[in-house]
Protein backbone atom coordinates (compact mmCIF):
# COMPACT_ATOMS: atom_id res chain seq x y z
CA UNK A 1 0.00 0.00 0.00
CA UNK A 2 1.45 3.05 -0.77
CA UNK A 3 -0.26 6.99 0.35
CA UNK A 4 0.61 9.56 -1.75
CA UNK A 5 0.19 12.99 -0.03
CA UNK A 6 -1.25 15.83 -2.58
CA UNK A 7 -0.37 19.55 -1.60
CA UNK A 8 -3.20 21.78 -4.37
CA UNK A 9 -1.30 24.96 -5.93
CA UNK A 10 -2.75 27.25 -2.96
CA UNK A 11 -0.69 26.18 -0.70
CA UNK A 12 2.40 27.35 -2.93
CA UNK A 13 0.98 30.78 -2.50
CA UNK A 14 0.95 31.32 1.16
CA UNK A 15 -1.94 29.25 2.14
CA UNK A 16 -2.31 26.07 4.67
CA UNK A 17 -5.32 24.11 3.65
CA UNK A 18 -5.32 20.19 5.19
CA UNK A 19 -3.43 18.10 2.92
CA UNK A 20 -5.53 15.64 1.02
CA UNK A 21 -4.68 11.87 1.01
CA UNK A 22 -4.91 9.49 -1.50
CA UNK A 23 -4.84 5.95 -1.34
CA UNK A 24 -3.22 3.35 -3.71
CA UNK A 25 -3.29 -0.17 -3.39
CA UNK A 26 -0.85 -2.19 -5.63
CA UNK A 27 -2.00 -5.73 -6.24
CA UNK A 28 0.46 -7.12 -8.77
CA UNK A 29 0.35 -7.23 -12.61
CA UNK A 30 -2.07 -9.06 -14.60
CA UNK A 31 -0.64 -11.80 -17.24
CA UNK A 32 -2.96 -13.72 -19.69
CA UNK A 33 -1.73 -16.63 -20.52
CA UNK A 34 -0.16 -16.93 -24.04
CA UNK A 35 -2.23 -18.32 -26.96
CA UNK A 36 -0.29 -21.18 -28.28
CA UNK A 37 -0.91 -23.56 -31.46
CA UNK A 38 0.15 -27.07 -30.76
CA UNK A 39 -1.15 -29.26 -33.59
CA UNK A 40 -0.89 -33.33 -34.11
CA UNK A 41 2.57 -33.95 -35.45
CA UNK A 42 2.75 -35.40 -38.94
CA UNK A 43 5.16 -38.84 -39.39
CA UNK A 44 6.89 -39.38 -42.55
CA UNK A 45 5.38 -43.27 -42.90
CA UNK A 46 2.77 -44.83 -40.58
CA UNK A 47 4.31 -47.55 -38.67
CA UNK A 48 3.54 -50.10 -36.09
CA UNK A 49 5.57 -49.42 -32.93
CA UNK A 50 5.28 -51.24 -29.61
CA UNK A 51 3.84 -48.12 -28.22
CA UNK A 52 1.44 -48.21 -31.35
CA UNK A 53 0.73 -46.84 -34.79
CA UNK A 54 3.27 -43.72 -35.20
CA UNK A 55 -0.32 -41.96 -36.84
CA UNK A 56 -2.25 -42.07 -33.33
CA UNK A 57 1.61 -41.25 -31.69
CA UNK A 58 1.55 -38.04 -33.21
CA UNK A 59 -1.74 -37.01 -31.94
CA UNK A 60 -0.63 -38.34 -28.48
CA UNK A 61 2.36 -36.43 -28.75
CA UNK A 62 0.67 -33.45 -29.26
CA UNK A 63 -2.07 -34.05 -26.47
CA UNK A 64 1.14 -34.59 -23.80
CA UNK A 65 2.00 -31.44 -24.76
CA UNK A 66 -0.39 -29.36 -24.87
CA UNK A 67 -1.53 -30.52 -21.09
CA UNK A 68 1.82 -29.76 -20.22
CA UNK A 69 1.87 -26.50 -21.39
CA UNK A 70 -1.83 -25.73 -20.08
CA UNK A 71 -1.26 -27.18 -16.60
CA UNK A 72 1.68 -24.47 -16.01
CA UNK A 73 -1.15 -21.82 -15.77
CA UNK A 74 1.44 -20.08 -18.42
CA UNK A 75 -0.37 -20.61 -21.88
CA UNK A 76 -3.93 -21.60 -23.74
CA UNK A 77 -3.35 -24.00 -26.20
CA UNK A 78 -6.30 -23.36 -28.95
CA UNK A 79 -9.33 -26.16 -29.07
CA UNK A 80 -9.38 -28.52 -31.86
CA UNK A 81 -11.92 -26.68 -34.21
CA UNK A 82 -8.69 -24.21 -34.86
CA UNK A 83 -6.12 -26.90 -34.83
CA UNK A 84 -5.61 -28.13 -38.28
CA UNK A 85 -3.78 -31.20 -39.47
CA UNK A 86 -0.10 -30.51 -40.81
CA UNK A 87 2.08 -32.70 -43.61
CA UNK A 88 5.08 -33.87 -42.81
CA UNK A 89 7.17 -31.13 -44.95
CA UNK A 90 4.74 -28.09 -43.35
CA UNK A 91 7.13 -29.16 -40.30
CA UNK A 92 9.81 -26.98 -40.99
CA UNK A 93 7.71 -24.34 -43.37
CA UNK A 94 4.50 -23.73 -41.26
CA UNK A 95 1.25 -22.08 -42.93
CA UNK A 96 1.92 -18.71 -41.11
CA UNK A 97 -0.82 -16.85 -42.98
CA UNK A 98 -3.23 -19.55 -41.23
CA UNK A 99 -2.00 -19.89 -38.17
CA UNK A 100 -1.72 -16.19 -37.45
CA UNK A 101 -5.32 -15.67 -38.26
CA UNK A 102 -6.47 -18.04 -35.29
CA UNK A 103 -4.58 -15.53 -32.56
CA UNK A 104 -1.80 -17.86 -31.83
CA UNK A 105 1.02 -16.30 -30.62
CA UNK A 106 3.37 -19.03 -30.87
CA UNK A 107 2.99 -22.46 -32.52
CA UNK A 108 4.97 -25.66 -31.56
CA UNK A 109 5.20 -28.29 -34.41
CA UNK A 110 6.89 -31.79 -34.93
CA UNK A 111 7.24 -35.07 -35.91
CA UNK A 112 7.54 -38.54 -35.11
CA UNK A 113 8.98 -41.08 -36.77
CA UNK A 114 10.14 -44.79 -36.15
CA UNK A 115 13.69 -46.14 -35.56
CA UNK A 116 14.66 -49.49 -35.30
CA UNK A 117 13.07 -50.26 -32.28
CA UNK A 118 12.86 -46.64 -31.14
CA UNK A 119 11.08 -43.43 -31.98
CA UNK A 120 12.34 -40.32 -33.06
CA UNK A 121 10.50 -36.98 -32.10
CA UNK A 122 11.37 -33.72 -33.83
CA UNK A 123 9.87 -30.27 -32.01
CA UNK A 124 10.10 -27.05 -33.28
CA UNK A 125 8.81 -23.88 -31.58
CA UNK A 126 7.67 -20.70 -33.92
CA UNK A 127 6.81 -17.15 -33.27
CA UNK A 128 3.85 -17.05 -35.39
CA UNK A 129 3.43 -12.85 -35.90
CA UNK A 130 7.61 -12.73 -36.29
CA UNK A 131 7.25 -15.79 -38.39
CA UNK A 132 10.33 -17.04 -37.14
CA UNK A 133 11.67 -20.12 -35.65
CA UNK A 134 12.59 -19.51 -31.80
CA UNK A 135 14.01 -23.42 -31.08
CA UNK A 136 14.11 -26.59 -31.90
CA UNK A 137 15.04 -30.04 -30.66
CA UNK A 138 14.92 -34.14 -31.77
CA UNK A 139 14.43 -36.28 -29.07
CA UNK A 140 15.85 -40.57 -29.28
CA UNK A 141 13.60 -42.55 -27.31
CA UNK A 142 12.44 -46.27 -26.95
CA UNK A 143 9.36 -47.00 -27.95
CA UNK A 144 7.95 -47.11 -24.75
CA UNK A 145 9.12 -44.03 -23.49
CA UNK A 146 7.20 -42.05 -25.81
CA UNK A 147 5.80 -39.63 -23.16
CA UNK A 148 9.44 -38.80 -21.94
CA UNK A 149 10.03 -36.83 -25.49
CA UNK A 150 6.61 -35.04 -25.68
CA UNK A 151 7.74 -33.66 -21.87
CA UNK A 152 11.30 -32.86 -23.34
CA UNK A 153 9.72 -30.89 -25.81
CA UNK A 154 7.45 -29.11 -23.45
CA UNK A 155 9.96 -28.40 -21.40
CA UNK A 156 11.74 -26.86 -24.53
CA UNK A 157 9.13 -24.71 -25.29
CA UNK A 158 8.61 -23.59 -21.42
CA UNK A 159 11.56 -22.64 -21.08
CA UNK A 160 12.38 -20.74 -24.69
CA UNK A 161 8.97 -19.18 -23.52
CA UNK A 162 9.90 -18.10 -20.21
CA UNK A 163 12.96 -18.00 -19.51
CA UNK A 164 12.61 -20.48 -16.48
CA UNK A 165 14.01 -24.14 -15.85
CA UNK A 166 12.67 -27.34 -17.04
CA UNK A 167 10.63 -29.29 -15.16
CA UNK A 168 8.01 -31.48 -17.11
CA UNK A 169 10.39 -34.34 -17.71
CA UNK A 170 10.63 -35.08 -14.24
CA UNK A 171 9.27 -37.66 -11.29
CA UNK A 172 7.87 -37.56 -8.18
CA UNK A 173 8.75 -40.44 -5.25
CA UNK A 174 6.72 -40.78 -2.11
CA UNK A 175 5.74 -43.00 0.32
CA UNK A 176 2.34 -44.77 -0.24
CA UNK A 177 -0.14 -45.65 2.91
CA UNK A 178 -3.01 -47.80 2.40
CA UNK A 179 -4.55 -50.20 4.50
CA UNK A 180 -7.46 -50.00 7.75
CA UNK A 181 -6.14 -47.91 10.49
CA UNK A 182 -4.68 -50.14 12.36
CA UNK A 183 -2.57 -51.91 9.60
CA UNK A 184 -1.45 -49.32 7.02
CA UNK A 185 1.04 -50.46 4.45
CA UNK A 186 3.69 -48.09 3.64
CA UNK A 187 5.14 -48.37 0.34
CA UNK A 188 7.69 -46.75 -1.93
CA UNK A 189 5.82 -45.55 -5.50
CA UNK A 190 6.75 -43.37 -7.72
CA UNK A 191 4.95 -41.46 -11.00
CA UNK A 192 5.15 -38.91 -13.37
CA UNK A 193 4.97 -35.44 -12.47
CA UNK A 194 1.43 -35.37 -14.06
CA UNK A 195 0.52 -38.74 -12.29
CA UNK A 196 1.30 -41.31 -15.12
CA UNK A 197 3.01 -44.32 -14.71
CA UNK A 198 2.54 -44.61 -11.19
CA UNK A 199 4.47 -48.16 -9.89
CA UNK A 200 5.14 -49.15 -6.48
CA UNK A 201 9.03 -49.71 -5.50
CA UNK A 202 8.12 -52.19 -2.61
CA UNK A 203 6.23 -54.53 -1.16
CA UNK A 204 5.07 -52.71 1.49
CA UNK A 205 6.57 -55.84 3.97
CA UNK A 206 8.52 -53.31 5.87
CA UNK A 207 7.84 -49.35 6.97
CA UNK A 208 9.33 -46.91 4.38
CA UNK A 209 9.88 -43.26 5.07
CA UNK A 210 11.33 -40.06 3.63
CA UNK A 211 12.62 -41.26 0.17
CA UNK A 212 14.58 -38.75 -1.83
CA UNK A 213 16.27 -38.42 -5.52
CA UNK A 214 19.85 -38.36 -6.13
CA UNK A 215 21.16 -35.85 -8.20
CA UNK A 216 21.58 -38.34 -11.57
CA UNK A 217 17.38 -39.49 -10.67
CA UNK A 218 18.47 -42.84 -11.11
CA UNK A 219 18.87 -43.60 -7.79
CA UNK A 220 16.44 -43.19 -4.17
CA UNK A 221 17.59 -42.94 -1.00
CA UNK A 222 15.51 -43.82 1.93
CA UNK A 223 14.84 -45.05 5.42
CA UNK A 224 13.73 -48.67 6.04
CA UNK A 225 12.36 -50.27 9.07
CA UNK A 226 13.58 -53.45 7.46
CA UNK A 227 14.70 -55.40 10.56
CA UNK A 228 13.11 -54.01 13.01
CA UNK A 229 16.13 -50.92 12.91
CA UNK A 230 15.31 -48.01 10.81
CA UNK A 231 18.39 -47.67 8.54
CA UNK A 232 19.44 -46.04 5.16
CA UNK A 233 18.90 -47.67 1.79
CA UNK A 234 19.46 -47.03 -1.74
CA UNK A 235 16.83 -48.20 -4.20
CA UNK A 236 18.20 -48.35 -8.36
CA UNK A 237 15.74 -47.72 -10.70
CA UNK A 238 17.80 -49.21 -13.31
CA UNK A 239 17.91 -52.76 -11.86
CA UNK A 240 14.81 -52.43 -9.48
CA UNK A 241 16.73 -53.57 -6.55
CA UNK A 242 18.16 -51.94 -3.21
CA UNK A 243 21.13 -52.13 -0.82
CA UNK A 244 21.80 -51.07 2.62
CA UNK A 245 24.11 -47.67 3.24
CA UNK A 246 24.66 -48.09 6.85
CA UNK A 247 25.54 -51.41 8.60
CA UNK A 248 25.34 -50.15 12.31
CA UNK A 249 23.66 -50.85 15.32
CA UNK A 250 22.52 -47.28 15.73
CA UNK A 251 19.53 -45.99 14.50
CA UNK A 252 19.90 -44.12 10.86
CA UNK A 253 17.35 -41.99 8.95
CA UNK A 254 16.66 -38.73 7.10
CA UNK A 255 18.96 -39.25 4.55
CA UNK A 256 19.83 -36.64 2.03
CA UNK A 257 22.18 -37.21 -1.06
CA UNK A 258 24.83 -34.22 -1.85
CA UNK A 259 24.62 -32.23 -4.79
CA UNK A 260 27.36 -34.24 -6.37
CA UNK A 261 25.83 -37.18 -5.90
CA UNK A 262 28.98 -38.50 -4.16
CA UNK A 263 27.44 -38.69 -0.72
CA UNK A 264 24.62 -38.89 1.89
CA UNK A 265 24.58 -37.55 5.29
CA UNK A 266 21.87 -38.55 7.55
CA UNK A 267 20.51 -38.58 11.35
CA UNK A 268 22.15 -41.20 13.43
CA UNK A 269 20.85 -41.89 17.47
CA UNK A 270 24.28 -42.88 19.66
CA UNK A 271 23.72 -43.85 23.05
CA UNK A 272 20.95 -40.58 23.71
CA UNK A 273 18.84 -38.27 21.68
CA UNK A 274 19.62 -38.14 17.96
CA UNK A 275 21.56 -35.68 16.48
CA UNK A 276 22.20 -34.19 12.87
CA UNK A 277 26.01 -34.30 11.55
CA UNK A 278 26.63 -31.49 9.03
CA UNK A 279 29.54 -31.66 7.77
CA UNK A 280 32.13 -29.13 8.33
CA UNK A 281 33.38 -28.96 5.19
CA UNK A 282 31.95 -30.12 1.64
CA UNK A 283 32.90 -33.74 0.75
CA UNK A 284 35.68 -33.39 -1.75
CA UNK A 285 38.83 -36.02 -3.21
CA UNK A 286 41.36 -34.40 -1.03
CA UNK A 287 39.13 -34.13 2.43
CA UNK A 288 37.49 -37.15 4.48
CA UNK A 289 34.40 -37.32 5.14
CA UNK A 290 32.72 -37.45 8.62
CA UNK A 291 31.94 -40.20 9.65
CA UNK A 292 28.40 -40.50 9.11
CA UNK A 293 28.86 -39.77 5.17
CA UNK A 294 28.58 -42.68 3.14
CA UNK A 295 29.43 -43.31 -0.67
CA UNK A 296 26.84 -43.56 -3.10
CA UNK A 297 27.96 -43.82 -6.29
CA UNK A 298 24.65 -45.74 -7.94
CA UNK A 299 27.61 -47.41 -10.66
CA UNK A 300 29.78 -49.23 -7.98
CA UNK A 301 29.21 -50.78 -4.86
CA UNK A 302 29.07 -49.17 -1.99
CA UNK A 303 31.92 -48.29 0.20
CA UNK A 304 32.19 -47.45 4.19
CA UNK A 305 34.47 -45.29 5.39
CA UNK A 306 35.67 -46.75 8.85
CA UNK A 307 38.13 -44.41 9.74
CA UNK A 308 37.95 -42.86 13.32
CA UNK A 309 35.62 -39.72 13.89
CA UNK A 310 34.27 -38.30 16.53
CA UNK A 311 30.35 -38.94 17.25
CA UNK A 312 27.68 -37.02 15.84
CA UNK A 313 26.97 -33.72 16.65
CA UNK A 314 24.12 -31.08 16.03
CA UNK A 315 25.27 -27.91 14.93
CA UNK A 316 25.89 -25.54 17.72
CA UNK A 317 23.58 -22.41 16.36
CA UNK A 318 20.89 -24.89 15.06
CA UNK A 319 20.39 -25.55 10.89
CA UNK A 320 23.86 -25.37 8.92
CA UNK A 321 24.57 -21.95 7.28
CA UNK A 322 22.67 -20.89 4.57
CA UNK A 323 25.46 -22.11 1.91
CA UNK A 324 25.06 -25.55 3.37
CA UNK A 325 23.51 -27.13 -0.22
CA UNK A 326 20.32 -29.18 1.42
Amino acid sequence: RIALALAPVAALAGAQPALAQVEVDVVGGISAPMPIAIPAMPTSSPVNTAAGNTVELGKQLAQVITNDLKNSGLFRPLGPDLLRPVSFDQVSAPAFDYWGTTGAQSLVQGYVRANGDGLTVGCYLYDVALQSELVRQGFVVGAGDWRRAAHKCADTVYTRLTGEGPYFDSRIVYTSETGPKDHRIKRLAIMDQDGVNHRFLTNGQSIVLTPRFAPNQQTIVYMSYEGQRPTIYAYDLNTGRSRKLVSSNHLAFGPHVSPDGRWVVFTMSIGGPSSTAWPSTRPSAHASPPATWRQVNPCAPIRTHTHTAPAPRAHPKGPPPSDTPW
